[in-house]
């Protein structure tokens, strides 16, 4: 987990959204995060101290003088953490940093802080537009700040507009991003995940079991990295992950046009998606009926994007994916070599934790140097990580 063992300082601040940072500290800490809360005197208003005290496990601070208050408190907090969320921050507490203003707690360790800081903006829509507002944005952001861009619906006020507190998803990956090291920085990676759906008829689709979990996981931990990732992806339910570009298709054709529209301009592929291998010879134009009690359908084999695209690499490096029921690294080492790849993840699918629509995977990478790296079972987020560790070590230099 991105989390596990960091220690993270939320500063919330007087705004509606405040109650939203519950949520926020609860997920860090069920990460492996050790969770520190910092309010505001106006944050107070809407939630109490003692409500983060019994999500984080630690009392919340809340002013630099008087009962509890530590002498100090306000260098050590901000240097004790891994990194600094202000969830909600408001057009205040911006304004306040943006002219290196210290008249609270919070604001004091800001200025004392030299860790990390991520600032997820919450506030009225016009708020948020006025101009001193947006000129603050870019003075943050200028003096090396991430700043997230507040989501658009109704707002507390009924108005309806930009101002929504970032998404509790969004900013937890956002905060991954900051405490992950860079070392794909500028890097450009195709990614495609999920199945293909290969039509008989207008309500019929052939396709197989593939979630795409795996493949957004990648796309995922390859853009905490650093990297400058595009996801092509199958249909799937997933959400597209903060900062991936996704493109949508739909067949193993259209999967293809897009690998090789975007795959010159790419330094690295991880072909996880599940390609259908099949396609219906004809398309029926209308809803076939039920008629007799059998029903032969002819199947065309679909173009094997794996190995069209590798044969075009020039210093890219090209990984695969093989879902296997038996013979895995035999199966999966022959795939390397027929389709001339760099690298290829194969992984026994015939089991409950495995595999499909899972959250987890238990995988083998082999490489062409006489890698053979079996891995135990992990969350799909972790074997992106060694998967990723393994393209990273392959990538030339960077241009």
């Amino acid at each position: 987990m991105a989390f596990t063992g960091k220690r993270i300082l939320i500063g919330v601040s007087g705004g509606i959204a405040a109650y939203k940072a519950a949520e926020l500290a609860r997920r860090l800490v069920s990460g492996g995060a050790r969770v520190k809360v910092v309010m505001t005197r106006a944050a107070q208003e809407f939630v109490t101290p003692l409500t983060f005290q019994a999500l984080t496990g630690e009392k919340a601070a809340t002013a630099m003088f008087g009962p509890g208050s530590e002498p100090l408190e306000h260098i050590a907090l901000g240097q004790e953490v891994d990194a600094i969320v202000l969830a909600p921050a408001t057009a205040n507490l911006m304004g306040k940093m943006a002219a290196g203003i210290g008249d609270d707690l919070l604001t004091t360790i800001l200025l004392a802080s030299t860790k990390p800081i991520l600032i997820c903006p919450a506030m009225n829509c016009e708020m948020w537009a006025n101009p001193a507002v947006q000129d603050n944005v870019v003075k943050l952001r200028d003096r090396g700040l991430e700043v997230l861009h507040p989501e658009a619906g109704e707002l507390a006020c009924g108005a309806i507009g930009y101002g929504r507190l970032p998404e509790v998803e969004t900013i937890l990956e956002a905060l991954a991003q900051l405490l992950s090291p860079q070392d794909l920085a500028g890097r450009r990676i195709l990614v495609t995940a999920g199945p293909t759906h290969e039509d008989l008829d207008p309500v019929r689709f052939l396709t197989n079991r593939s979630s795409g979990k795996q493949g957004y996981a990648l796309a995922k931990v390859a853009r905490r990295r650093g990297a400058e990732v595009c996801l092509i992806s199958g249909p799937s339910h997933l959400p597209a992950p903060h900062g991936v570009e996704r493109l949508e298709v739909r067949t193993a054709r259209e999967m293809l046009d897009a690998v090789l529209a975007r795959f010159p301009e790419s330094e690295a592929l991880l072909m996880a998606a599940a390609v259908g291998d099949y396609h219906p010879t004809s398309r029926s134009e209308h809803k076939m009926k039920r008629g007799s009690p059998e029903l032969t359908v002819h199947l065309t084999q679909n173009p094997d994007i794996l190995k069209e695209v590798a044969a075009l690499k020039k210093k890219q490096v090209v990984v695969g994916f093989a879902a296997e029921t038996r013979d895995l690294e035999a199966a999966a080492r022959k795939k390397l070599e027929d389709k001339g790849l760099d690298l290829i993840v194969a992984n026994q699918v015939n089991r409950p934790d495995s595999g499909f629509a899972v959250d987890t995977n238990e995988v083998t990478i082999i490489g062409r140097k006489n890698l053979l790296l079996p891995l135990p079972l992990l969350s799909k987020e972790e074997v992106a990580e060694k998967v990723l560790d393994q393209v990273a070590a392959l990538l030339p230099p960077p241009r």
